[in-house]
């Protein structure tokens, strides 16, 4: 048997530079590992089934779920059975779906003894998300292309964090849909791409301008996630903003005791599911995945 963590995360910059001719978008994106996750066990069966359980009964089990996906990309040939306990609100920006894949793939390797590596399992992760190569080694990366290709980043300092997910439900596909900038029709993504690398994305985490450019569309269909954001802010918050491409949203703290107090006054919305959490470097999350528990294969 083999319990990992399953980590979100949160974007501290993300910017749609243009449509590309596979008609996917062209995105800049800085991606940061959270504390906040979900756990996943796994367990070897003696047939070639894969059987996916999960605490949240509104969590699809069968194949459209990431997990039973990436399974099968794996391997035909070999079972586990395979339960999720979900923290991570779905559908919410937080990557929870491409973390549990890579946290899937990472751990039938070790189980089925497939013998793959990181180069591997990444180019396996691509191909059922954006998002999920990023899951591999977590920390601080720049994410461009369609946001697979990666650059590692020197970590940020700890920053304590509040993630608040209202009542409110936000489409990946309607939010890209919603995106009419004149810049995001251009077919020449190479000048669009020149002109934004030129921007300061590598300075100190505290003086990254935040950035989002989901939050005009999303706050204007869902004024309740503008509203987790404005509460944020009045809660104590040095900043906030809209995480991937909603329904989240995250605010950064000077330190947990604020963060904590924030925590306390965002009690009494009804529906809003809210999380204390931090940044995890690189180094404390591979510690984190790679650390096996129980194990018995």
């Amino acid at each position: 048997m083999l319990k990992l963590p399953s980590f979100a995360k949160i974007n501290w910059s993300l910017r749609i530079l243009g449509k590309r001719p596979d008609g996917y978008h062209e995105v800049a994106t800085i991606l940061q590992s959270i504390s906040l996750c979900d756990e996943i066990v796994f367990e070897l069966r003696d047939d070639d089934r894969v059987s996916l359980s999960c605490d949240d009964p509104t969590i699809p089990v069968d194949e459209s779920n990431l997990v039973v996906r990436a399974a099968r990309a794996l391997s035909h040939r070999h079972g586990a059975d395979i339960r999720l306990f979900k923290k991570i609100p779905a559908k919410a920006g937080l990557g929870g779906g491409s973390s549990n894949a890579a946290v899937t793939l990472l751990a039938l390797n070790r189980l089925w003894r497939l013998g793959l590596n990181e180069t591997d399992l990444k180019q396996i992760g691509a191909r059922l998300g954006a998002d999920v190569p990023f899951f591999f080694s977590g920390g601080t990366s720049l994410g461009t292309g369609i946001g697979a290709q990666l650059e590692e980043l020197r970590d940020v300092r700890k920053q304590w964090l509040l993630v608040v997910t209202p009542n409110a439900s936000v489409s990946t596909a309607n939010a890209y849909a919603a995106l009419n900038a004149p810049s995001l029709t251009s077919s020449d993504s190479l000048s669009i791409l020149s002109s934004s690398f030129a921007e300061p994305f590598f300075v100190d985490s505290s003086q990254w301008p935040l950035h989002n450019d989901f939050e005009g569309v999303i706050f204007e269909r869902e004024p309740e996630i503008r509203r987790a954001k404005e509460t944020l802010l009045e809660a104590g918050a040095r900043d906030a903003l809209l995480a991937g491409s909603g329904s989240s949203v995250f605010g950064i703290f000077t330190d947990a005791a604020a963060r904590d107090h924030a925590l306390d006054n965002l009690s009494s919305e009804v529906g809003w599911r809210v999380f204390a959490c931090h940044t995890l470097s690189r180094s404390e999350y591979s510690q984190a995945i790679n650390r096996q528990s129980d194990t018995g294969a």
